[in-house]
């Protein structure tokens, strides 16, 4: 079940190759476990993904492409969560990121105001970029934990589910199933 729902809605290989994001890695992309979907790679690519999604960098798209080409991870699946840090949704991340950096850093917060643009970065962030990078990582760092460890458990249990019901429907084939007859001892 699982790597089916995955391959319903992940593009082909075909398709992501020809991606801008990914296309500068060429020949790279030709490596057939980049497109494996196991519990292996998908976890993997999970962690990828999500820990990538909260680097505050313009770039996540490719550097999550990179790290699964190293790690030899599910590359659509770690490219794909990147995109839960969108422009809709970046602003409450940043937010939420500097809050969790500084809380952890014991700093009193200072009144927090998103922009993406050159100028926020370079005026804004120079006061701020402590908790803000320090609440990236530790956010990132959990959400991309809890959501490997939640799809090697789920992955798990859905095989582990599979192979019961194959077992019961053996047992059951083997009980309904007739034995043939034996031929009647020859008489001696």
């Amino acid at each position: 079940m699982a790597r089916k729902f995955f391959k319903r809605w992940l593009p082909t290989p075909e398709i992501m190759r020809e991606h801008p994001s990914v296309r500068v890695f060429g020949s790279l992309l030709h490596d057939a476990n980049l497109w494996h979907l196991n519990r292996r790679s998908v976890t993997l690519a999970f962690f990828i993904g999500l820990f990538t999604a909260f680097v505050p960098l313009p770039a996540q798209m490719l550097l999550a492409a990179m790290v699964a080409i190293v790690c030899r991870a599910n590359l659509p699946i770690s490219v794909m969560l990147v995109w839960i840090s969108n422009p809709v949704t970046i602003p409450a991340i940043f937010y939420f990121t500097y809050k969790v950096g500084a809380l952890l850093l014991d700093v009193p917060r200072a009144k927090f105001h998103f922009e993406l643009s050159w100028i926020w970065i370079q005026e804004e962030l120079t006061l701020l970029w402590r908790p803000f990078l320090l609440g990236c990582f530790v956010t990132g760092l959990f959400s991309s934990l809890l959501g490997a460890v939640t799809v090697h458990v789920l992955w798990r249990v859905n095989v582990v589910r599979r192979w019961r019901k194959r077992q019961a429907l053996r047992r059951t084939r083997g009980v309904l199933k007739k034995p043939a007859k034996t031929p009647p001892p020859p008489n001696s």
